[in-house]
């Protein structure tokens, strides 16, 4: 099981949190979306274009199994990662602390920048945005060991409150 691993929206800094809280850990940094990418040849966007969201999820889901595997390394997954049901039953498994990175919309929209490259978010993505994100947090929120409101927090500190917190309580 990972040392810890990073789930929130698009946006809400997951693989920024996740490498500094590897490097502070001394520890290797794996993000499901690139493991994918790198594994498929492909970049996530392209993915979905040329074979479907649910081909997608077939193979964001077996990076997320081999990933929870790895014992030395701080994983972040892509915003939909954790949403399937069988992705949940995994990560509840899995043992590893589980951090939600809570983040709003005015905080999280100039980092998405809401470019081609998320796929879920064309159209409105503001409006695509927030109605992922009601639908997404039950969940995330069912999973986490721990909950970080990250909006007015630097990376220090929010890297600080994991290590203080999230990874010292009993899972």
């Amino acid at each position: 099981m990972p040392k810890a691993v990073i789930i929130g929206p698009p946006g809400s800094g997951k693989s920024t949190v996740g490498k500094a809280l590897a490097k502070s850990l001394r520890v290797g940094f794996l993000d499901t979306d690139k493991v994918v990418e790198k594994k498929f040849g492909k970049r996530i966007s392209d993915i979905f274009v040329d074979q479907g969201e649910e081909f997608f999820r077939d193979l964001e889901f077996d990076a997320l199994s081999s990933c929870l595997l790895d014992e030395s390394v701080v994983l972040a997954l892509g915003g939909g990662a954790p949403i399937p049901e069988r992705a949940q039953a995994l990560l509840k498994a899995s043992d590893a602390p589980i951090i939600f990175l809570d983040v709003s919309l005015s905080v999280a929209a100039p980092r998405v920048g809401f470019n081609r490259d998320r796929p879920l978010l064309l159209g409105n993505p503001r409006a695509q945005w927030q109605s992922l994100y009601d639908k997404r947090r039950p969940i995330y929120e069912d999973l986490a060991t721990t909950t970080i409101k990250v909006d007015a927090m630097k990376l220090y500190e929010i890297v600080a409150a994991i290590e203080k917190g999230a990874l010292h309580e009993k899972h």
